[in-house]
């Protein structure tokens, strides 16, 4: 995406304007707004997409910037604890794809949903939960936003209805939730959000079928990092052209680099689902620089030199960042400001995670249900039931 305008104060004001045709006034010399152009949409089943042309104001640059730095000092912070053995079972790292959860975001009302796969710590923290919620709950601590039962693949806030441990099963889900915002006669709509690996499952062509026949508004969204855990998509896929997969559903392909350009994306996908248009089907070509996991070294079915490549070419980050300084919207020195703020609070957020208790044996029956009519749950053996006890409102129950 390269910059088209710029707009300024004063005589540099008047150059830029004569140069790039835009104008508007300005604070201490910043920008107040910034266009740029992105790389061009692949449409299926649809006559015209979204603007290839994106503006963005001072205050969303900052605000996006911070949301994705965020997310990669939590995941490397991440990483780090799972190295240390202090997080255990599955951990999967969004770093490199930061741009897909923060765009789609942005574009989003406050009661559109969410649902996604396991990869759920960065669409965990913009949906709400703080830097301290994630980590707290990735080490199994009380202060974390499951009180540490979920772990990794298991967290929740308002409107966001979790990352998935079942390789697409979150896509029927997202249906449903959709489906219940149709019924309940509201414009919102459900972001359903899967892999490259689980495109091929069965049931995501099932619900594409429902969601088409009886409108309902889900935007589908394949996050294409290019490998189901060591598998690429080429490999797997006799179709990789996954924005085209829901056959008479129409279809976007956007960089998914490109903070702005899924965020435009994303904005065209609300306004036709919430305009009676049923379903759309997103792909957002993107990319881990994680394993899968991190039991995956991630290094046995590509080469250092690609992720390298990636890094340096195309890190959703640092193209952001060289953007909106170059656009006078943002200065470096700001921007170090707000990378300090963020280190400082999640390397914060990390002593707590490791140093709170976790929860107590007999809350392990807790808020399992939101309305427990039996009042007890079966233990191991069916003679020595447990207590069911609420400890914190059911954030999803309408």
């Amino acid at each position: 995406m390269l910059p088209s305008c710029a707009r300024t104060f004063g005589k540099k004001a008047l150059t830029q304007k004569k140069a790039l045709g835009l104008l508007s006034t300005a604070k201490n010399n910043y920008a107040t707004e910034a266009s740029f152009e992105t790389k061009p949409f692949r449409l299926h089943n649809l006559e015209q997409g979204p603007s290839t042309n994106v503006i963005i104001s001072r205050d969303d640059a900052l605000k996006y910037y911070n949301q994705m730095h965020t997310i990669r000092r939590m995941e490397t912070s991440a990483g780090n604890l799972y190295k240390e053995k202090i997080i255990r079972g599955f951990c999967h790292l969004y770093s490199g794809q930061e741009a897909v959860a923060v765009g789609i975001k942005a574009a989003l009302r406050p009661h559109d949903a969410v649902i996604t796969a396991y990869r759920a710590h960065g669409w965990s923290h913009i949906m709400g939960v703080s830097p301290l919620g994630v980590l707290s709950e990735l080490t199994g601590r009380q202060t974390g936003c499951a009180r540490g039962k979920g772990g990794s693949m298991h967290m929740y806030s308002q409107n966001f209805y979790g990352g998935n441990g079942i390789v697409g099963a979150q896509v029927p889900l997202g249906v449903g939730i959709a489906l219940a915002q149709k019924y309940n006669g509201t414009d919102g709509v459900c972001v359903t959000l899967y892999g490259d690996g689980a495109a091929n499952q069965g049931q995501v062509f099932e619900v594409y079928n429902m969601a088409k026949l009886w409108d309902i508004p889900c935007i589908f969204v394949c996050e294409n990092n290019g490998y189901g855990m060591g598998t690429s998509a080429e490999r797997a896929a006799a179709n990789t052209a996954f924005y085209t997969r829901g056959d008479v559903i129409p279809g976007i392909w956007v960089d998914g680099m490109d903070i702005l350009a899924v965020r435009e994306a994303t904005r065209y996908a609300v306004q036709h689902c919430a305009s009676g248009k049923g379903p759309i089907v997103l792909e957002a070509a993107t990319y881990r620089y994680s394993g899968h996991s991190m039991s995956d070294p991630g290094t046995s079915y590509r080469t250092r030199d690609e992720i390298q490549e990636v890094r340096q070419t195309r890190d959703p980050i640092t193209s952001f960042k060289e953007k909106i300084i170059s656009t006078n919207l943002v200065t470096a020195d700001e921007l170090k400001t707000i990378d300090s703020e963020i280190r400082s609070q999640v390397d914060e957020a990390t002593k707590k995670a490791k140093a709170e208790k976790e929860i107590s044996m007999d809350e392990l029956t807790a808020d399992i249900y939101a309305n427990d009519i039996e009042e007890q749950i079966r233990n191991i053996g069916p003679f020595n039931p447990l207590p069911h006890k609420r400890i914190g409102p059911a954030v999803n129950l309408k």
